[in-house]
């Protein structure tokens, strides 16, 4: 199994469905996605949104795809393909957001995983305001979980950063009635010596995802916990099981590279680097 209790046995007929980014450094988008979903035990399919020339310090080229090449590829991998459970990164434009939701509208009910690349972890808007009220709107109520992290839960109700539980739980308030089902808040931008990542569901208490900070700079965090969450959707666990495992395969990651990095990397969050502007795709 993933997570340290050694290698689990591929599941040929179960795969995840990344829709996102390339990274030619591999440090994240679907490169980190993919080897998170083998990981689990599945395979991964691709719908590339964007293609990106970029190195773990600096992204120096994006290109976008056309929406209508988007929603190609993520119907020819449902047609070639037992799709499980589906994992969301980098869409980039309202356009492409309106093609992804039209594909996924048509399958479900779907284990549907999105992590919303709104902003850089310093906090830069990495979507126009039209694209963002289009992801809630018609993308997030057709998901079973939106990751975001403090900063971009933010930009979703166009506010200030929140610095406490409760303004993080009245943040998300008004996503739930457009109709979201579940928010798993990741916490790497708090103050502490752990990291809590918030699950808020409607109607029901928050539940709380502790981690260790560890002194280690490893990219590509946000997609990997993503990803891992829609590979144990896929697999059958529920939402809380899936967190866990999760969350348990992001720390072992980050324990590996900080023991090869040594004691003087840059501190991260357990599941996402602070201050890294070089966002998860």
């Amino acid at each position: 199994m993933a997570g340290g209790h050694g290698v689990m046995a591929v599941t040929p007929d179960r795969h995840v469905l990344v829709v996102a980014g390339s990274d030619s450094s591999g440090g994240a988008g679907v490169a980190r996605d993919v080897e998170t979903v083998a990981a689990f035990g599945l395979r991964a399919c691709l719908a590339v949104t964007a293609v990106t020339v970029q190195t773990h310090d600096a992204v120096e080229r994006v290109e976008q795809m056309p929406p209508d090449l988007i929603a190609a590829q993520m119907r020819a991998a449902f047609a070639a393909n037992a799709i499980a459970a589906v994992k969301i990164g980098m869409l980039g434009s309202a356009d492409a957001i309106t093609a992804v939701a039209s594909v996924l509208a048509s399958r479900l009910p779907l284990p549907v995983v999105l992590d919303p690349v709104l902003a850089s972890t310093s906090g830069r808007a990495l979507l126009a305001t039209d694209a963002v009220e289009i992801l809630k709107r018609r993308l997030m109520p057709l998901c079973t979980l939106v990751t975001p992290n403090l900063p971009e839960l933010a930009l979703l109700g166009d506010e200030t950063v929140a610095t406490d539980e409760d303004g993080i739980i009245s943040q998300a308030g008004p996503l739930f009635e457009s109709g979201m089902s579940a928010l798993l808040v990741k916490g790497g931008h708090a103050d502490g010596d752990r990291s809590v990542d918030l699950l808020l569901r409607a109607g029901a208490k928050p539940s709380r995802f502790e981690a260790l900070r560890l002194d280690v700079s490893m990219r590509g965090t946000g997609c990997m916990l993503a990803s891992a969450i829609a590979a144990g959707l896929g697999l059958g666990d529920d939402l809380q099981t899936a967190i866990s495992k999760a969350k348990d395969h992001v720390f072992e990651k980050l324990g590996r590279e900080e023991r090869r990095s040594g004691p003087n990397s840059p501190r991260i969050d357990g599941l996402r680097i602070a201050g890294n502007s070089i966002p998860d795709l």
